[in-house]
């Protein structure tokens, strides 16, 4: 095999492990709620319901970290694939994802933004909302 067909069926392997990581923290996610709404219907102490969501949070972050190393050679393998076929524009998503990145203090924002949104903040911040309603209201 030549270096650019083997350099292509390396992008595809860590672009199918990137994305297989997104689906581990996916699962991370719904067992966090699983956890939250089990603990919220056994009166389990809200400390302990949100050491538990939040302890699948770090964990989400850990794969989160992965992934980004992952991104790391999927670049280098993108560079490579460009210079192997410099017409050809393919396999170069992580490159131009990279190009549209922010700095500094813009990228820790970008960070906060990221985790406040609702496809990554949920089911983290409505068990942790639910579980302080639920005892404020004497319901565990």
């Amino acid at each position: 095999m030549d270096s650019k067909t083997l350099l292509g069926l390396e992008w595809q392997t860590l672009q199918n492990n990137h994305e297989q990581y997104e689906k581990s923290a996916l699962l991370i996610k719904l067992s966090s709620l699983a956890f939250g709404l089990a603990g919220l219907a056994a009166s389990v102490p809200l400390l302990w319901l949100g050491l538990t969501v939040g302890l699948c949070w770090l964990l989400e972050g850990i794969y989160k970290t992965y992934q980004a190393r992952m991104v790391e050679r999927l670049l280098q393998v993108e560079i490579l694939l460009q210079q192997v076929a410099p017409s050809a524009p393919a396999m170069q998503l992580y490159t131009q994802w990279t190009d549209n990145r922010p700095g500094g203090l813009s990228l820790i924002a970008g960070y906060a933004r990221s985790a406040l949104r609702p496809t990554v903040a949920y089911p983290y911040l409505p068990i942790l909302l639910l579980g302080g309603l639920a005892k404020l209201l004497h319901w565990v």
